[in-house]
């Protein structure tokens, strides 16, 4: 270490950077997103080798490690999982506390979805059915599920 390091005071300044950016989902994602904004439809990809059902759709199984590519329609409605409620706010959270996280199994999917319910979360529990609620005017986008509601 150089010696005129040992006469500098060290500086610390707090804040926040603000850094937006756009990503790329790949074809794959890409082709799940415009399946939900143009025909309000949910598409999975099926495994060749364990037939396993992935939702959102990936491109490769994770446990063939193999390339899919038999894309399969999966239903709108399914099963809560898990879920936790939030009761507090902040800005990069997809909708105003009270809502719940909830890990959905939807019917035709072998692997949970996890998305938001907004209502009715004093009768939430693991077992429910619950429906997707799809916005009126999608952007492309996985919040273009609204949400999810119990059924």
């Amino acid at each position: 270490m150089t010696e005129w390091l040992k006469s500098v005071e060290p500086l610390t300044l707090k804040g926040q950077i603000a850094v937006p950016y756009t990503w790329w989902v790949g074809e794959t994602g890409g082709r799940f997103m415009a399946a939900l904004r143009d025909h309000r439809k949910i598409l999975g990809t099926k495994c060749s080798s364990c037939k396993t059902v992935y939702v959102p759709a990936r491109k490769s199984c994770g446990r063939c490690f193999i390339d899919m590519e038999e894309w399969v329609d999966i239903a709108d409605e399914g099963v809560i999982q898990a879920y936790t409620i939030v009761h507090y706010g902040h800005p990069v959270q997809p909708a105003k506390p009270p809502f719940a996280y909830a890990l959905i199994r939807l019917d035709g999917a072998d692997v949970g979805f996890l998305h938001v319910i907004k209502k009715d979360l004093d009768r939430i529990k693991n077992g429910l059915r619950v429906k997707a609620k799809f916005r009126a005017e999608r952007t492309g986008t996985i919040l273009d599920i609204d949400s999810f509601e119990l059924m």
